[in-house]
């Protein structure tokens, strides 16, 4: 069986162990950063480039959205129902499953704060320039929709299952 038969019988499995890791380091991780890293504070790990903080995020990138829990909420399940639309129907490109494996994980990660606690914990804090306190998640969805848009610009041939 050639290697392109077998991905396309398993890829289902494929995109489940990459939610499952990057689920499991993102929850892992936050629950660290929250034992370890007292609120508000942070830690640098590479001095001038890259510190660990502890800070809760109650909206999205910037706060934007700051305190609208039940919109964030609505939003996540209508994304998660698109993308499992979209991994489903993409399922015979090996780069586009992991791509949006990637987003649905960062999407389940967050979503799980947001419902247990209210607000999302970020860690990741970019010392040499003002970008928003990052977690596992929220690298996840950028690497998956980076992925995405290089599909679409450079790989796309317009196949479909």
């Amino acid at each position: 069986m050639a290697k392109s038969q077998v991905f396309s019988k398993l890829w289902w499995l494929y995109s489940a162990v990459i939610v499952v890791i990057i689920l499991a380091a993102d929850q892992l991780l936050k629950k660290w950063i929250v034992a370890n890293v007292p609120l508000n504070t942070s830690r640098k790990l590479i001095p001038g480039v890259l510190s660990l903080a502890h800070v809760r995020n109650d909206g999205a990138a910037w706060s934007i959205l700051s305190g609208r829990q039940p919109f964030l909420i609505g939003i996540t399940v209508v994304a998660l129902a698109i993308l499992a639309w979209l991994l489903f129907h993409y399922r015979y490109s090996a780069f586009l499953t992991i791509g949006i494996s990637l987003m649905i994980a960062g999407a389940l990660g967050n979503f799980i704060d947001r419902l247990r606690q209210g607000y999302v914990v970020d860690m990741f804090q970019l010392d040499f320039i003002d970008f928003p306190i990052a977690n596992v998640a929220d690298v996840a969805m950028t690497v998956g929709v980076a992925l995405l848009f290089i599909y679409l610009l450079f790989l796309d041939k317009g196949k479909t299952a």
